[in-house]
């Protein structure tokens, strides 16, 4: 078992490492309190700056921010919506 798990490890991306890094200090730093519910957290977490930095890529433009991201233009505003981005 501990070799697929080095290998899965060792074929991590960069962010999948990051993400992972993450995690371990989260769940060090809770020291003994109950963890707050994670995949809505993470992905919070995740989204909202893709989304910020995407955006300032193509200059605010929606409909290339969108399609950069692989979203639907009316996705792409009600997550921007949800975060306070409009």
């Amino acid at each position: 078992m501990a070799s697929r798990e080095t290998s899965r490890v060792a074929n991590e991306s960069d962010l999948a490492r990051a993400v992972r890094k993450s995690l371990d200090i989260y769940f060090r730093d809770l020291d003994g309190e109950r963890p707050a519910p994670l995949y809505d957290m993470v992905i919070a977490n995740v989204e909202m700056p893709l989304i910020q930095d995407i955006l300032e890529r193509v200059e605010g433009n929606q409909t290339q921010a969108a399609e950069l991201l692989g979203m639907n233009r009316n996705t792409l505003r009600k997550k921007m919506k949800l975060y306070g981005l409009l």
